[in-house]
């Protein structure tokens, strides 16, 4: 990674009027476990990492790992702030320098499910990680049969690229994996219209 702070993703970024996304520091982590814990049964559905995540401590050892991706220019973790409240995550889960590639992860409150929250984060990130950092490919994964991401990457304009066969366990049982990705020049035809 370059040492030109420039190309280092930003720690907040304003996706419109009350809604930004801010990166995840130690002192966030009640708040963050409260909002995981609240929403635990929902997100259970397709995150594989709840059973790891049972109180504060264990949030703060997650939130304490991706600083060390973020200081390494691995990967970055944000809250999606709504009103100053917390109601979820996006991530850039990886992002690999050389190639100028990335992926995104993410999740909303079930209170928020629906409302597009998701979608215009990804947006923002997407042109964070295009304009501002250089990359040339952003690329989401998500379960086949977990139809509200997909719609999501369709709706970014992203390409399905393949089905991976059990791509991730999730608690008892395999689930294949959709990859969706874009370009950068995918990315701006896609928005001049």
């Amino acid at each position: 990674m370059s040492s030109d702070d420039s190309l280092f993703p930003h720690s907040e970024l304003l996706v419109e009027q009350g809604l930004e996304l801010r990166q995840i520091g130690l002192n966030d982590a009640e708040d963050l476990f409260a909002t995981v814990d609240a929403n635990r049964e929902y997100l259970r559905e397709w995150l594989p990492w709840l059973d790891g995540t049972n109180n504060i401590e264990d949030e703060t050892s997650f939130i304490a790992s991706t600083l060390e991706e973020y200081g390494r220019g691995d990967g970055v973790l944000y809250g999606i702030r709504l009103g100053g409240n917390l109601i979820g995550t996006i991530s850039l889960n990886w992002i690999d320098w050389p190639n100028k590639g990335c992926g995104v992860g993410y999740w909303v409150s079930n209170d928020h499910k629906g409302q597009g929250i998701a979608t215009r984060c990804c947006v923002r990130l997407m042109e964070h990680c295009f304009d501002d950092l250089g990359m040339h490919r952003f690329v989401l994964e998500a379960a086949t049969e977990n139809l509200p991401s997909r719609t999501i990457a369709e709706n970014l304009g992203m390409r399905l690229e393949g089905i991976t066969k059990d791509r991730e366990w999730l608690y008892d049982h395999y689930v294949d994996g959709a990859l969706y990705a874009i370009t950068a020049p995918e990315w701006h035809t896609h928005n001049q219209d």
